[in-house]
């Protein structure tokens, strides 16, 4: 398609608001706290319609950027403040998650049916920018999150057509603070997340409330339970404190999973091993092909809903990233990059799409 709204209003929703009626998209976000203070935040990326196109981009400080609009790319303008990185889907503008220099996290996360932003006006297009570009905005221009509220009403965030659906962020800065982005019947609103974890739809407020319907869960070992003199129940099998945790792949089940998941997790010293656990949790979140589709539907181009994932330690400045195609986990060091002078850039997550085997050699 020569329109690149067109092509993103065809495929684009794991990130950012389109198709919503679709089952195909999902995203799961943690967070976790080394011994040494350090926070890291990560997420996975789900579409199992098509192939995303995602690629890493690198963009610098002073950067001259205009945003899209639904009628073209004449939106804001703005220069960038700060360099940052992060993973693009479809169009490398259309930033999902990112880390900039500053240590500032942001990622736009699947909302369909909940969301509501305002009408699109073309008379207010030097303030408006399309959702699947706000990511890129706030890592270009903030290094906290009370920076970013003093200015969201300056501009005007719009879907990217009339049939697009919605998104909400995940904002958080090296401190610790973590908030979560809605607009609610045109309204920004701001949700402080001092859980640390988002999933889809319904709203953040709701997916709280909803865990306390598993206030029963708890780690390790149940204790046998005596029925009669004659009967006495006992579990089968370790971790039996968790039965009854939901197991599907519905963004409230997610929730519930993530926030038990990450609240049981052991608190490591390093922000590295850290980034490793975040990694060892969200296995659990793959979403396989087969899942959301029905019988003899699910695309064979794909070998996992979960195109990507990564992990940010925001106070290291270093990008994390491994994806479907392969599971090895790839490291951007921020520090490495001179923002001041480095080009405007994007690659493709994987050279190429295969799993890495190693072969073992046998002694003799």
């Amino acid at each position: 398609m020569k329109n690149p709204l067109l092509k993103s209003a065809a495929v684009l929703l794991a990130a950012g608001g389109l198709m919503w009626a679709s089952d195909s998209e999902a995203c799961t976000g943690i967070s976790l706290t080394s011994k040494d203070g350090s926070h890291v935040l990560a997420r996975t990326c789900e579409w199992g319609g098509s192939d995303l196109e995602s690629r890493y981009v690198i963009v610098p400080r002073n950067a001259s950027m205009t945003s899209m609009t639904p009628s073209g790319q004449n939106g804001l303008e703005y220069v960038t403040g700060y360099g940052y990185v992060g993973v693009s889907v479809t169009q490398d503008s259309f930033v999902t998650e990112g880390l900039n220099e500053a240590g500032l996290s942001a990622g736009l996360f699947f909302f369909p049916g909940y969301g509501e932003y305002e009408e699109y006006d073309s008379a207010l297009n030097s303030s408006t920018i399309v959702d699947v570009e706000l990511v890129g905005w706030i890592l270009g221009k903030f290094s906290s999150i009370d920076e970013l509220k003093a200015s969201i009403g300056d501009i005007h965030i719009v879907a990217t057509s009339p049939q697009a659906g919605t998104a909400h962020w995940r904002i958080a800065e090296p401190s610790g603070r973590q908030v979560v982005m809605e607009i609610i019947g045109g309204e920004v609103r701001f949700y402080e997340n001092r859980l640390g974890v988002l999933t889809n739809s319904p709203g953040f407020e709701w997916q709280m409330t909803n865990l306390n319907n598993y206030v029963n869960l708890f780690p390790g070992t149940a204790q046998p339970l005596k029925l009669t003199d004659d009967v006495t129940l006992s579990q089968f099998g370790a971790g039996a404190g968790f039965l009854g945790i939901p197991g599907d792949v519905t963004p409230p089940s997610r929730f519930v999973r993530a926030a038990f998941y990450k609240a049981t997790a052991p608190q490591y010293a390093t922000a590295l091993e850290t980034v490793m656990e975040t990694f060892q949790i969200l296995n659990n979140f793959d979403i396989p092909i087969g899942v959301e589709h029905k019988a003899g539907d699910a695309p064979s181009v794909l070998p996992s809903a979960t195109q990507w994932t990564t992990s940010a330690d925001q106070a290291g400045l270093k990008f994390y990233y491994r994806t479907c195609w392969n599971s090895t986990i790839r490291c951007i060091d921020l520090n490495s990059i001179d923002f001041g002078k480095v080009s405007r850039q994007a690659h493709p997550l994987d050279e190429v799409r295969m799993q890495p085997v190693e072969m073992i050699k046998v002694r003799k």
